[in-house]
């Protein structure tokens, strides 16, 4: 691994979610350098540069040809914490670690399923590269390819972490950024448009009042934003190579992997959007 970035859902991981298997090897953003593949790796190469997609996309089953899903059958999100062969490769003083979802980005060394990397320009911003794996491709996807927001749109935002202002960068209209107390909220004040939920939210149920949706409004859940492993994180990748995103404004803390410590307690401030690791250092 060349450097890793945190999500919140990796805090979520130290509490049980999105599975309870312990011990973990957290971490499921970052960008890394391939050292070897395995004999039946065709699309990939020692050298190539990838990030992590803890979904993948077979681009034959039927979830992938469609447009309204990227949920691919063959490569689905491993909730398991383990591999597509029901095998961990990470292991600490002979005790299995388990991955969080398919991936373990916080080490300096990686092994995944090569259907579960994509892989990117050589000489992408790392830092940026890292920030496209989840956080921001959530927020950008999710406005993209789930609410479809369109010329003339009124966006609502709710929460300003890497994931809403990456929304914000493709909701070039009117918006509002803004913070909710009352779960019915969520639903009563999005009119008749769609309320897309992420899964950032702290309560594993929702309440919500059956005729808030009777009057033509939407709520629909999405992972990794409603993004194609392959075909839509490619775009992003591209543009991110290209500097269309100015992601750098994202950065606002850098720590070694040795104070991963350290770096949780950042991520709770309200002054901290994103925590980037060298491994390096």
């Amino acid at each position: 691994m060349l450097c890793a970035s945190i999500c919140h859902t990796d805090i979520s991981g130290t509490k049980g979610f999105p599975h309870t298997n312990f011990p973990i090897a957290l971490g499921h953003e970052g960008v890394g350098v391939i050292e070897s593949v395995g004999d039946q790796v065709t699309n990939l190469k020692e050298g190539d540069v990838v990030i992590p997609t803890y979904i993948g996309e077979c681009q034959e089953c039927e979830n992938c040809v469609s447009e309204e899903t990227n949920l691919c059958v063959t490569y689905p999100v491993r909730w398991t914490g383990l591999q597509p062969d029901n095998t961990s490769r990470m292991s600490v003083r002979g005790q299995r670690l388990y991955h969080i979802l398919s991936c373990s980005t916080w080490s300096e060394y990686m092994v995944s399923d090569a259907n579960y990397v994509l892989k990117v320009e050589p000489t992408i911003d790392p830092i940026h590269a890292s920030f496209i794996s989840c956080g921001f491709s959530t927020g950008f996807g999710a406005a993209w390819k789930e609410a479809k927001v369109e010329s003339g749109s009124i966006v609502a935002v709710f929460g300003l972490g890497a994931v809403g202002l990456g929304n914000n960068l493709i909701c070039l209209c009117q918006f509002f950024l803004t913070s909710i107390h009352d779960d019915n909220d969520l639903v009563t004040c999005v009119g008749t448009g769609k309320a897309i939920v992420i899964g950032a939210g702290t309560e594993p149920i929702l309440p919500l009042g059956l005729l808030a949706i009777l009057l033509g409004r939407t709520l629909k859940g999405s992972i990794f934003g409603g993004l194609k492993a392959t075909s839509d994180l490619s775009v992003i990748a591209n543009k991110c190579h290209k500097k269309e995103f100015p992601l750098q404004e994202l950065l606002t803390h850098e720590v070694p992997l040795a104070d991963i410590n350290k770096a949780f307690e950042l991520l709770k401030q309200p002054n901290c959007v994103k925590v980037f690791m060298n491994m390096s250092h």
